[in-house]
C-alpha cells in the first residue's frame, strides 16, 4: 500500500497532469514509466519520440495524443505506413470511440473524414499538406506511427515532408523502433519542430531467450540468461569446431575420391527439416511460432510439406472455427478465382493450423492468416522478411531458418538491425511469460558470430530524402524558391551530412599520411614506378575490355542459334532451375524487340519461355520430336505425354554433344600489344624488386581514389539538398512547370501526379499521347509508369496488347529518353525507364478476363499483382484528375470501372 507521501505526490502529479489522469482512469492497466514520460511530455506541450521494442506498447502515447485532441475540442491525425495498418488501427479506435468520432483516409477508403480523429496513410497527410486542405483546420496533434519507415528509400522521403511541413502549431508523436541513433533523430526533431523529448526504452516487455536447434536438440545459445552476459554456450562452440574438422576431412575425403562419389554428410551435425522443427517446437509448448524463410517458393514449400508429412497442430473446434472464419473472408471472391488461387489447399492448411505470410499472396488471404494467428487458431506461419515489418503479430517463438537471405543480387548476411527485427515479434506481451528466439543449425554456423547479432541493436535511421518534381511544384507557389530551399536544408538528410563531414575529413587527414608512405615505398632507384604502375593498369583495363567483347561476340552468336531453332528441335539447357534436355514448342516471334525468346518444354513437364539468360553459348538442336498439334502448354495432360516423349527420345541423345561456335576466335587487340611492348621497354621492367614496388603502388592507387572519393563528397556535402533542388528546378525551368517563383499549367498539372515517375506522366499528359486511346489500352500503358519486374524475374517481358499500345508505348519512351537526357544533363537522379511487362495483363483485366487467364499473361502471383494493380489505380485516378482532355478523363474513369472488380474490388477494403 502507497505511504501518505507516495499518495501525496500521486495527488499532486494528477492535479498537473488532469489529461493522462483522465487517460488513466479510461484503461485497464497500469502504464510503464516510458509511457507516462511520454503522455507527460505531450500534456506539456512538447512533441515527442518514442523507441521502443516491438510489442512494448509505445502505441499507448499516440493514443493518449488522441485522447488529448478530443478532450481539448481539436484534431488527431494518426498516420501508418501502410493500408493495413491503418485499417487495423482504425478498427481499433472506433471500438474505443464510435464510429462518428473515427475516420479513415487511405486512398482506397473514405470513410468520416471531417472526423476529429482520422486515421490516415502517410501520403495521404502529405497529399493534404500540399494541396492546403481545410481539413487540417483545427489539428492539434500528429501521431506517426512506425515513424523508422523514413528510412525506406522508395517511400521515406513522405515522412520528411510531412515532418517539415506541418504548421508549427500541431505536435508530433513519433513512435519508433529501436534505432542506434535516436538521439541523432530527435535533435532534428527539436530543430525543425521546436522541443521534442526523446524516450528510450530498451528493456522487452517479455524477456527473449535465444536457441539454436541442432538435429531435434534445442540448445540455449548463452550460457546464461543473465542480462549483458553474452558469453556463447560452450556446447555450440565445440560443436561448431567439430563440424569444421568435419567438413576439412569431407573436402579431403571428396578429392581423393572425385567422380566415385561419397554419402558422407558434410555436416556432423544434422539440420533440422521443417517438419522436425515444427514437431520438436510442439512438443517444447513453444507454439505459436512464426519461421522466418527468405523465399516465398521455400515458404509454400514449406507448407506443403507439412501436409504431406499429415501435420495436424488444432484441435476439432479450433479446426471448425477456422475454416468459418476463411469461408466467410472468402465469400466475396469468385469461385472459379478461388480455383485459380490454390483456396482448397490454403484452406486446408489453415484448417491444421499451418499457414504462408508472404508479399505474393492475395490480400484476403493474408489477413486470413493475419487474424487468426492473432487469435492462436493457426500455431505456426512461416513467412519472408516484409512480414516483420507488418501488422502486428506477436508470437510464442520466432525461428529464423538460415542467416543469410537474397537481396535481389546476391546473398546477404543479416544485420544484427534485421535479426533483432526479426526476432522482436517473440513473446507475446500479457500471455507469454517470455520469448523464444530459434536458430537452425546449419554447416558453418558460428555461434560467437549469431551472439553478436542477439546482442547488437544496431540500427541506424538513415534519411533516404530527396527532392522530387512534385513537391517542388507543391511548395514554391506557396513559399517562394528560396524559402522552400531553406525549408528543404532543413531535411534530416541534410543534418545527418553536415554532421558526417567532420568524420570523413578526419579519415582523410590519415590516408594522407598513408598515401606518402606507400609512395616511398613504391619508388624505384631505375626509373618512375609510377608511371610504370598506370601502364599495367591501362593493361589490365584493355584485356578486361577485350573479355568484354569476345563475351559480347559468343551472346551475338547464342542469340543467331535461338533464332535459327524450329518448333520440335530438342536442345540442351546448360544450367539452371531447368537444366537439361528440352523440346521447342514455340520458337517465338522472329523480330522480338526483347531477343528471341522460344518456349520449350522440359523434362520436367515445365513450360516456359527461354531467354538469352539461359544461354550463355551457342545452342544447336540435338534432335527432332514431333509435337501434337493441338498440343497446349497450359494442359498438364498434353505437358505430361509430350515429356515423356521427350525422356524416350532424349536417351538416344544424352551423349551427343552440341556443336561448337562455327566463328572464327577474336585475335589479340593491338592496343594489348603496344602497351605491353611500353611495358618491357621501361627501366622499372627489370627492377628485381618490380613486384614489391607494384604492391605498394597498387596500395596506394586503390587508397588515393578512396580518398579522392571521400575529398569529393566532404565537398558536395555542404548544402547537398539544397543543390539537388536547385537541379530539379532547372528541369522544370527548361521544360515549362516554372516560371520564376511562378507555376505555369504544366506545372499545376504536375502538382496533382504523385509517384516516382511524375514528371514523365506530366510530360506524356502534355504531349496528348494517350489521347484516342480507349479505357483497357490507357490503362495498360499507364501501368508502364507504376510497375516494376521483380529483381531476377526471368518473365516473358514485355508484350503490348495492341497496334495502338506498341505505337504509344514506344513514343512514352521517347519521352522518357528526352527527360532522361535533360536529367542527365542536370544531374538529377535519373527516373527510371517505364516497363511494359504488366501492360498485356492490365489490358486482359480491364476487358474483363477472368483471373486465370490475366494471371498467366503476367506470370506474376497474385498478390504482386493485386498491389501492382492498386499502384495502377492510383496513378489512373490521378491522370483523371490531372488531364485537360475530355477523351483521356472519360477513357480514365472507364478504366478505373474496368480494373476495380473481382480479387482487386475485394482486397480494397484490406489494403
Amino acid at each position: 500500500m502507497p505511504t501518505p507521501a507516495e499518495q501525496y505526490a500521486q495527488f499532486k502529479a494528477d492535479q498537473k497532469y488532469p489529461l493522462l489522469t483522465a487517460f488513466k482512469d479510461s484503461i485497464s492497466f497500469e502504464l510503464d514509466t516510458f509511457q507516462i514520460d511520454g503522455c507527460k511530455a505531450l500534456e506539456d506541450g512538447h512533441g515527442v519520440l518514442i523507441a521502443a521494442p516491438t510489442g512494448a506498447g509505445k502505441t499507448i502515447v499516440g493514443e493518449f495524443a488522441v485522447h488529448m485532441a478530443l478532450a481539448t475540442g481539436r484534431k488527431c491525425f494518426y498516420t501508418t505506413p501502410i493500408k493495413a495498418l491503418s485499417n487495423q488501427k482504425y478498427s481499433d479506435l472506433v471500438a474505443r470511440y464510435g464510429t462518428d468520432q473515427v475516420g479513415l483516409l487511405t486512398g482506397d477508403n473514405s470513410i468520416t473524414s471531417e472526423a476529429p480523429i482520422v486515421v490516415m496513410t502517410t501520403e495521404v497527410l502529405r497529399n493534404m499538406i500540399y494541396a492546403g486542405s481545410s481539413t487540417l483546420s483545427g489539428l492539434s496533434h500528429v501521431v506517426m506511427d512506425e515513424v523508422h519507415y523514413l528510412a525506406d528509400r522508395f517511400r521515406g522521403a513522405v515522412w520528411e515532408e510531412v515532418i517539415i511541413g506541418l504548421p508549427d502549431s500541431v505536435a508530433i508523436a513519433s513512435l519508433s523502433a529501436t534505432v542506434s541513433n535516436v538521439e541523432e533523430f530527435g535533435e532534428w526533431l527539436s530543430t525543425v519542430r521546436g522541443d521534442t523529448v526523446t524516450i528510450v526504452e530498451e528493456k522487452r516487455p517479455v524477456p527473449l531467450h535465444q536457441h539454436v536447434l541442432v538435429g531435434r536438440n534445442l540448445y540455449p545459445l548463452f550460457e546464461t540468461d543473465k542480462p549483458g552476459d553474452n558469453r556463447v554456450n560452450r556446447e555450440l562452440e565445440r560443436m561448431a569446431r567439430d563440424d569444421a574438422q568435419w567438413s576439412r576431412a569431407f573436402d579431403k575425403n571428396r578429392s581423393h575420391t572425385r567422380g566415385k562419389g561419397s554419402k558422407r554428410p558434410r555436416s556432423r551435425h544434422r539440420t533440422p527439416d521443417r517438419v522436425d522443427v515444427v514437431t520438436q517446437l510442439e512438443a517444447a509448448g513453444l507454439l505459436p511460432a512464426i519461421s522466418f524463410i527468405f523465399s516465398r517458393n521455400g515458404c509454400a514449400t514449406a507448407v506443403e510439406q507439412c501436409l504431406h508429412a499429415n501435420l495436424r497442430l488444432t484441435q476439432p473446434a479450433e479446426r471448425d472455427r477456422i475454416l468459418a472464419h476463411v469461408d466467410q473472408a472468402c465469400s466475396q471472391l469468385p469461385s472459379e478465382d478461388l480455383s485459380v488461387l490454390g483456396f482448397e489447399s490454403f484452406r486446408e492448411a489453415l484448417g491444421r493450423g499451418i499457414a504462408a505470410h508472404h508479399a505474393g499472396m492475395l490480400p484476403t488471404f493474408k489477413e486470413c492468416v493475419e487474424d487468426l494467428f492473432s487469435e492462436g487458431l493457426v500455431k505456426i506461419v512461416f513467412a519472408t522478411e516484409t512480414l516483420a515489418l507488418g501488422i502486428n503479430m506477436p508470437a510464442r517463438s520466432v525461428v529464423i531458418e538460415r542467416l543469410t537471405k537474397w537481396n535481389g543480387e546476391t546473398h546477404v548476411t543479416l544485420s544484427p538491425g534485421e535479426y533483432t527485427q526479426l526476432t522482436g515479434r517473440a513473446g507475446r506481451r500479457g500471455i507469454d511469460i517470455e520469448g523464444h528466439g530459434v536458430v537452425l543449425w546449419q554447416p558453418g554456423l558460428d555461434p560467437p558470430h549469431l551472439a553478436g547479432l542477439a546482442s547488437t541493436r544496431t540500427y541506424p535511421l538513415k534519411s533516404s530524402f530527396r527532392p522530387s518534381y512534385n513537391m517542388a511544384v507543391n511548395l514554391i507557389p506557396q513559399l517562394g524558391r528560396e524559402t522552400t530551399r531553406g525549408l528543404l536544408e532543413q531535411s534530416f538528410a541534410q543534418f545527418q551530412a553536415d554532421r558526417a563531414v567532420v568524420g570523413t575529413a578526419r579519415k582523410v587527414a590519415k590516408a594522407d599520411e598513408a598515401l606518402a608512405g606507400y609512395q616511398e615505398s613504391a619508388s624505384c632507384h631505375l626509373g618512375n614506378f609510377t608511371e610504370y604502375a598506370a601502364l599495367r593498369r591501362e593493361l589490365s583495363k584493355v584485356e578486361s575490355r577485350g573479355a568484354k567483347y569476345r563475351r559480347a561476340v559468343l551472346r551475338d552468336e547464342a542469340a543467331d542459334s535461338l533464332r535459327e531453332l524450329h518448333r520440335g528441335d530438342i536442345i540442351r539447357v546448360p544450367a539452371g532451375k531447368y537444366a537439361g534436355l528440352a523440346v521447342v514448342v514455340d520458337p517465338g516471334p522472329p523480330n522480338d524487340p526483347s531477343g528471341p525468346r522460344p518456349m520449350v518444354l522440359t523434362e520436367g513437364r515445365h513450360a516456359r519461355r527461354l531467354t538469352l539468360l539461359d544461354f550463355p553459348r551457342p545452342v544447336a538442336a540435338l534432335g527432332n520430336l514431333k509435337i501434337p498439334k493441338h498440343f497446349n502448354p497450359r494442359t498438364p495432360q498434353s505437358r505430361r505425354d509430350l515429356a515423356a516423349a521427350l525422356i524416350t527420345r532424349g536417351r538416344d541423345l544424352r551423349d551427343i554433344d552440341a556443336p561448337r561456335s562455327g566463328r572464327s576466335p577474336v585475335g589479340e587487340d593491338p592496343q594489348v600489344t603496344q602497351i605491353r611492348a611500353k611495358l618491357a621497354a621501361h627501366p622499372c621492367h627489370e627492377c628485381p624488386e618490380r613486384e614489391t614496388h607494384a604492391r605498394w603502388a597498387e596500395r596506394w592507387h586503390k587508397l588515393e581514389s578512396e580518398t579522392a572519393s571521400q575529398r569529393r563528397r566532404i565537398a558536395e556535402r555542404t548544402n547537398t539538398i539544397a543543390r539537388q533542388f536547385d537541379r530539379v528546378c532547372a528541369v522544370l525551368d527548361h521544360l515549362d512547370y516554372l516560371n520564376g517563383d511562378e507555376v505555369t499549367d504544366k506545372g499545376h498539372r504536375l502538382q496533382r501526379i504523385y509517384g516516382d515517375l511524375d514528371l514523365l506522366v506530366a510530360e506524356c499528359l502534355d504531349r496528348n499521347l494517350w489521347d484516342g486511346l480507349k479505357p483497357s489500352e490507357l490503362a495498360a500503358v499507364a501501368s508502364g509508369m507504376t510497375f516494376e519486374s521483380r529483381k531476377g524475374d526471368e518473365g516473358p517481358g514485355a508484350r503490348m496488347p495492341t497496334a495502338k499500345t506498341v505505337e504509344v508505348a514506344e513514343q512514352m519512351l521517347d519521352t522518357w529518353h528526352i527527360v532522361d537526357q535533360l536529367e542527365r544533363q542536370h544531374r538529377v537522379g535519373e527516373s527510371r525507364q517505364p516497363d511494359f511487362s504488366f501492360a498485356l495483363a492490365v489490358w486482359s483485366w480491364c476487358e474483363g478476363a477472368s483471373l486465370d487467364v490475366t494471371l498467366s499473361n503476367a506470370d506474376i502471383a497474385a498478390g504482386d499483382f493485386v498491389r501492382a494493380m492498386k499502384q495502377l489505380i492510383d496513378l489512373v485516378a490521378q491522370i483523371a484528375s490531372a488531364t485537360e482532355s475530355d477523351s483521356v478523363r472519360k477513357a480514365a474513369r472507364k478504366a478505373l470501372d474496368g480494373l476495380r472488380r473481382g480479387v482487386i474490388e475485394q482486397s480494397a477494403a484490406i489494403g
